[in-house]
């Protein structure tokens, strides 16, 4: 058998398991708030163009409205300033969509502390128990707030002194940017940076680091706890828009079982 009808083969008997780590999109999903002087996304929208009626009488199609940054999504280098030479979101070479992925799991630190940030020696830690981070493939930070997902006010989790969310420190974020094999970072919060990275230095690191970089992200994932620390296959498809920053995205995962 070829190398493709083996995959085809494991996907049709199970041995293969496709695990779809995409947010449902609608009105209700989630989104990025930012202090009011700046502009805001919008939130997902479907118009009814006609539905089996007097409009179109065999087929029912909608118009839909959305930020690039809804939901799911991949954020491209052109993003941020650091990257605005970078590639945009239709620009991305194709082969970096199909890639390695692993899980690095701080779900219970998370719980207890939601302001919690990932270290360079969290990431040392996870490669001593499991190797190498993938050459030229993605990283997971899995914290366990897409249980938190059904909600904007519990997602944001924002009080007076703004938002709380975890995510990454200035030096982890600069160090998988520039020294690490990663193509890109997934997680499950709204973005790739913590809740509080606007009081960073610089703010906003994993953005600035990343994307400036020619790096990825990806955000909003769901059901990173099903897939193992390694050896799982990411499948991320976003909309190819031209000069876009962003797009929503469908994101899977191929794990062995």
């Amino acid at each position: 058998m070829t190398v493709l009808s083996q995959l085809t083969d494991a996907l049709r008997t199970g041995r293969i398991e496709v695990v779809d780590l995409t947010a449902p999109l609608s009105s209700r999903t989630p989104i990025l708030e930012l202090p009011p002087q700046f502009g805001q996304t919008q939130r997902f929208e479907l118009a009814e163009i006609s539905r089996y009626d007097e409009r179109g009488p065999a087929w029912y199609w909608n118009n839909f409205r959305s930020g690039e940054h809804t939901g799911t999504h991949f954020d491209a280098p052109n993003h941020w300033v650091t990257g605005r030479d970078g590639h945009d979101v239709a620009e991305v070479p194709v082969e970096r969509l199909i890639r390695p992925v692993v899980v690095l799991d701080v779900a219970e630190r998370c719980a207890a502390d939601p302001d919690f940030l990932l270290e360079v020696d969290d990431v040392r830690a996870w490669e001593r128990e499991h190797g190498p981070l993938p050459d030229g493939g993605w990283l997971i930070y899995r914290t366990g707030w897409d249980a938190r997902a059904s909600g904007q006010e519990e997602f944001l989790n924002a009080d007076g002194t703004g938002p709380h969310t975890p995510g990454m420190s200035v030096e982890c974020a600069r160090w998988l940017a520039e020294e690490s094999p990663v193509v890109g970072i997934g997680v499950e919060t709204v973005g790739t940076d913590a809740g509080a990275a606007h009081s960073f230095d610089p703010p906003f690191p994993c953005h600035a680091y990343l994307l400036g970089s020619g790096k990825y992200g990806l955000t909003q994932l769901r059901n990173a706890g099903r897939l193992p620390a390694t050896g799982a296959v990411l499948v991320a498809g976003p909309l190819p828009i031209v000069t876009g920053s962003g797009a929503p995205a469908r994101v899977l995962a191929l794990v062995e079982r």
